[in-house]
């Protein structure tokens, strides 16, 4: 199993490792809410992370059309 590598790459937070990363273990992490299905992932980079697999992802990403768009009426 494979997820995109949720590190940031700059300081601003606007760019985004996003390379395959290799999902290593899956574990199960109690919470208030109930158990979280949880994981440790390492990207090629090095980057590597554990956490609730929620935190894990991100979103997904906009299109270039939606993101040419954004760009557009924020310049008005």
């Amino acid at each position: 199993m494979f997820l995109d590598c949720p590190a940031y790459m700059n300081k601003t937070g606007s760019v985004r490792c996003g390379l395959p990363a290799e999902v290593q273990g899956r574990y199960l992490m109690n919470s208030t809410d109930g158990a979280l299905e949880s994981a440790r992932i390492r990207c090629p980079r090095g980057h590597w992370f554990n956490g609730p697999i929620e935190s894990l992802t991100f979103g997904e990403r906009p299109s270039l059309a939606d993101e040419k768009s954004a760009t557009r009426g924020s310049r008005r």
